[in-house]
């Protein structure tokens, strides 16, 4: 089954990476301090716990990345949605939020999308950005496209990090 994913361009290949723009895009998006935190929460969203009803499909990636003590996961929400169109969560710590356009390194492997293996790449990405001079921020982000159900063999995750770049 085929989820609407979120719109990028490459904008430069490099050996073991890319560089994407994105456009400005919406997210439902939850902080949390346990480990299983977030998901439930956005997916109760999506699954029609939210002011209208309205049952949203899902879509990829899943993202979370650190925030302070904390971690932040986000659903994208399909493009049909902005900050005004899409319900309210009835859960207060769901909330509607906006990631501006920019410019992501990413790194793209496959395997389990566990802590491990997303710092393993997070760091050759970061290497491989202080190689080429590329200025990045903290934290890395990790993106995640398959369910649980898929062979670690074939699932695409990514380690992204928002750069400074000029086109």
């Amino acid at each position: 089954m085929a989820y609407e994913e979120a719109g990028y361009q490459v904008v430069q290949k490099f050996e073991n990476f890319e560089i994407r723009s994105y456009q400005e895009r919406y997210v439902i998006q939850v902080r949390y301090n346990n480990q299983n935190g977030g998901f439930q929460k956005l997916f109760n969203y999506i699954s029609g716990k939210n002011q209208n009803s309205e049952k949203i499909e899902m879509t990829t990636p899943v993202t979370q990345y650190a925030f302070g003590n904390q971690q932040v996961m986000q659903f994208y929400l399909p493009d049909r949605f902005d900050q005004n169109s899409a319900p309210l969560p009835l859960n207060d710590a769901v909330e509607v939020a906006s990631i501006k356009s920019g410019y992501f390194a990413v790194i793209r492997y496959s395997g389990f999308a566990s802590d491990k293996n997303f710092i393993k790449h997070a760091n050759i990405l970061k290497d491989a950005l202080l190689k080429e001079k590329i200025e990045f921020k903290d934290p890395p982000i990790k993106a995640t496209y398959n369910g649980p159900f898929t062979l670690p063999n074939l699932r695409r995750n990514e380690a992204m990090y928002l750069i400074n770049w000029i086109n």
